[in-house]
């Protein structure tokens, strides 16, 4: 499932991949990868990202219920 609402958050701060990767200490391509839904990221990168991005957990990665 894609992260579409940490791309928006990301995008909102005006930031590039790459620029919230280098704020966090990876690569631009593991953002990429996030986003896309094809990487289940660690909780302390999920912290790291939601501090960076001024989000909480439960905006950026808590799932909906259908």
């Amino acid at each position: 499932m894609k992260n579409k609402k940490m791309k928006f958050a990301r995008l909102n701060k005006s930031m590039s991949q790459a620029d919230l990767a280098a704020a966090i200490g990876v690569t631009r391509q593991t953002i990429g990868l996030i986003e896309a839904g094809e990487y289940n990221p660690t909780l302390r990168l999920c912290v790291a990202i939601c501090k960076t991005l001024d989000k909480t957990l439960n905006d950026l990665f808590w799932e909906e219920s259908l």
